[in-house]
């Protein structure tokens, strides 16, 4: 999901380094506690891959007659209605998708999808822009010609930007198409594609006029745009940073739309649009009552962190996950999340054996090492199977909307709606049992991931596109408390103040390229003594706890049959 792609004409890679590095990304994390020596392939290889909603692609059979054209708004909107029922590798892909994907194998067909997402999505479907992400991720990659046509059809400009104020829904769209096309893209195509008036087209749907979810769009398709250095500087030089000092004061907005706004500026002038004589905001947080967060050195690098290491958002096309960096062996534990985003994500529970493949979609409850609530599907997770929950839908926080006033005709913003969902966790070590609640409404105890494991837990979430929410470890009092007695990671939990900070990329980049790496070590980890070499290709220079982690050698991509530590090397 996700990898590196170029134009079908077109194979530069040059400066594409955010997609190319993704094939190696997210490998299992899973220890050998063993104390042999020979370590056999089925002990330390991962089952099968499951995508959190992308089932997998059939294509027509040698003998199969292409489908029977349909309207192809419909065929978007039917898949939009299904997808959440796809929770399975094993099951079929809807009609309506494996249609779509054979039409857009013509520059014409592929326009027509194009055009028809961008047509017929709607505002107000939380999986509607994951759902444009899915199927140009899997539809064929388009040619310069077809590039180049749609730019012709939608004509962007700062003008166009301004017109049909009162269709948000349509500008959604096409800055989630151009987010998702520029990180399929590579070098030229993606520095093509980032024409004048496209650059004038996102940098107007900033401005204060524009709908909340167009501006954030509007941002994350600049993010994905400037992953080509090129298109990087060209979007610096326009002065893009001033307008996110502005909203970046939304970071903490009651309105979770505009939060979300908030958070993904203030992340990019961290990390991406830098700004001169602008703190970080690392630096002006105040991390001094938080002893326990999200662990930002075990993510990979498209997840975004709060600096207070409390929040976290995926706008990747993988399936991204973390965990805190407090783990419990005993006794019973709570801790919270506040749904900012309600599209899918996994919540729950994961130990130090937990897999976390987010390019093959494997997440918090996905192994039969952790166990995961879903409140946009309604569903269970453990070892890669669901299963459905009693609970509604998740609901994501305050939203504003435009009511007239009782007395006059003016128009009043106004608040509607609630604060976003709360999740409860509860961990009972000594019964075995985890707990999940919605806004303090529990479900009947969950025990499965006790068969396999018993200690060394997590807090820890997987995300899907664009989702989003806030973890309460503690630090401050919990919405729904449970009336059993409970502990929390924050009371018990300490870190010293060098590890809660979470670094910038470029700054964190900085401080690796200064590391001195001490001959004898592993390739992989540069932690430990590489002692390990992989049979039958008989490639080494790693350790085992790093060797267990893979399924094909690094260097010839031979399947490993067995893994041997060379006692020679052990000292």
């Amino acid at each position: 999901m996700g990898n590196s792609c170029v134009c079908r004409e077109d194979s530069d890679l040059e400066d594409h380094q955010h997609g190319s590095s993704r094939a190696t990304r997210g490998q299992a994390r899973r220890l050998d506690h063993g104390s042999g020596v020979v370590v056999d392939a089925g002990e330390a290889r991962s089952s099968r891959p499951r995508d959190p909603v992308r089932p997998p692609r059939r294509g027509r059979g040698p003998h199969e007659p292409r489908r029977k054209k349909q309207n192809v708004d419909s065929l978007v909107l039917d898949t939009l209605a299904v997808i959440r029922t796809l929770v399975d590798n094993d099951q079929e892909p809807p009609y309506s998708m494996i249609t779509l994907h054979e039409m857009a194998e013509t520059d014409d067909g592929w326009l027509e999808v194009v055009q028809s997402l961008i047509r017929v999505i709607p505002l107000d479907d939380p999986l509607g822009p994951a759902v444009i992400t899915l199927l140009l991720d899997e539809c064929p990659l388009p040619t310069k010609d077809a590039l180049q046509k749609l730019s012709d059809m939608l004509s962007l400009s700062s003008a166009a930007a301004r017109q049909d104020a009162l269709n948000p829904a349509k500008h959604r769209n096409t800055t989630a198409v151009l987010g998702c096309l520029a990180e399929k893209l590579a070098g030229p195509a993606s520095i093509g594609l980032l024409s004048p008036g496209t650059l004038d087209y996102l940098l107007e749907s900033l401005s204060s006029e524009a709908h909340p979810t167009v501006m954030l769009f509007a941002l994350i398709a600049l993010e994905k745009f400037s992953q080509t250095s090129e298109n990087k500087l060209t979007v610096s030089e326009s002065c893009i940073s001033n307008r996110l000092a502005v909203l970046e004061l939304w970071a903490e907005h009651s309105d979770y739309l505009k939060r979300q706004v908030g958070f993904c500026s203030q992340w990019s002038l961290d990390n991406l649009f830098l700004k001169e004589g602008r703190q970080f905001t690392y630096e002006k947080v105040n991390l001094a009552n938080i002893n326990a967060m999200l662990n930002s050195n075990d993510v990979s690098e498209y997840l975004k962190i709060s600096p207070t290491g409390l929040e976290a958002r995926c706008d990747a096309s993988s399936f991204e996950s973390v965990r805190c960096t407090f783990c419990v062996d005993s006794g019973v534990w709570y801790y919270e999340v506040t749904v900012i985003t309600s599209g899918v994500m996994q919540i729950g529970w994961a130990t130090k054996d937990s897999k976390f493949l987010n390019h093959e979609g494997y997440g918090i409850g996905d192994d039969e090492y952790s166990c995961a609530y879903d409140g946009c599907r309604q569903l269970i997770w453990y070892n890669a199977r669901s299963k459905p929950h009693a609970h509604p839908c998740w609901k994501e926080g305050l939203y504003w909307t435009q009511i007239p006033a009782l007395a006059c005709s003016d128009v009043l913003d106004q608040r509607v709606g609630t604060v976003g969902d709360a999740i409860g966790f509860l961990l009972d070590l000594s019964k075995k049992q985890m707990i999940f609640y919605l806004n303090g409404h529990q479900l009947p105890p969950e025990k499965q991931v006790f068969s396999s494991a018993t200690s060394g837990f997590f807090a820890a979430a997987s995300f899907m596109s664009y989702q989003q929410c806030e973890f309460n470890f503690g630090s401050k009092p919990f919405r729904h408390p449970p009336s059993v007695k409970f502990s929390t990671f924050n009371d018990f939990a300490s870190l010293q103040p060098s590890e809660k900070i979470i670094l910038p990329r470029h700054r964190r980049l900085a401080l690796l390229k200064q590391v001195s790496i001490r001959d004898n070590c592993c390739t992989l980890c540069c932690d430990v003594m590489a002692d390990t070499e992989l049979r039958p290709c008989g490639h080494g220079g790693m350790c085992m706890e790093c060797a267990l982690q893979l399924e094909t050698c690094p260097l010839c991509r031979q399947d490993i049959q067995t893994r041997v530590r060379l006692i020679a090397h052990v000292s």
